[in-house]
């Protein structure tokens, strides 16, 4: 990675982690790199364009970084996923996932809960749960780091514009949820 062509840095949150992206534009040679988790997943090295679109998959979701002239030789850089700007699909996603940060016992564990297919993910993996109703509403138990047991409570909040609040419950103890 050449820290002089880094040209752009976005955080994608998904459902099975926070993903971080590196753009690297060479503004005299056109050359274009894409990192996905430090990972090298796109290169160009040479290109008489030096604006234009370049496309790669995050997880199931595909990605286009648009690279724009501005004024004189600069540029601007805008990620979009699944079609919409960064901004626009973090919020909308932040509506269909509850995500908290649970701080271990040896290490942090991030707990994700879709809330349209009710699949909870742990530390990036689908786990096993177990689905029941409960006088207020519905719990969906599973299992932590192999061996602690964590609910998530589902409840009606009386609100029409509120809807469904999820309350994630491990050893007994509530955690908050993140704001990632």
């Amino acid at each position: 990675m050449n820290p002089s062509d880094l040209v752009a840095e976005w955080n994608v949150a998904l459902s099975d982690k926070v993903h971080r992206v590196l753009f690297e534009h060479g503004t005299t040679t056109g050359k274009r790199v894409i990192y996905v988790d430090g990972e090298e997943i796109f290169r160009k090295n040479f290109m008489f364009r030096l604006v234009g679109h370049e496309y790669f998959n995050l997880g199931k979701e595909r990605c286009c970084i648009s690279i724009m002239a501005q004024d004189g030789f600069r540029y601007r850089y805008v990620l979009n996923v699944s079609g919409r700007t960064l901004e626009e699909f973090s919020k909308n996603k932040s509506k269909i996932m509850c995500t908290w940060l649970w701080h271990g016992p040896n290490e942090p564990v991030r707990i994700v809960l879709e809330k349209d297919t009710m699949d909870v993910w742990v530390n990036g993996e689908v786990v096993q749960t177990m689905g029941e109703f409960a006088e207020d509403g519905t719990e969906t138990h599973f299992v932590v780091l192999g061996k602690t047991p964590a609910c998530i409570k589902s409840v009606s909040s009386g609100a029409r514009k509120s809807g469904i609040v999820h309350a994630l419950l491990i050893d007994g103890a509530e955690i908050e949820p993140s704001k990632e």
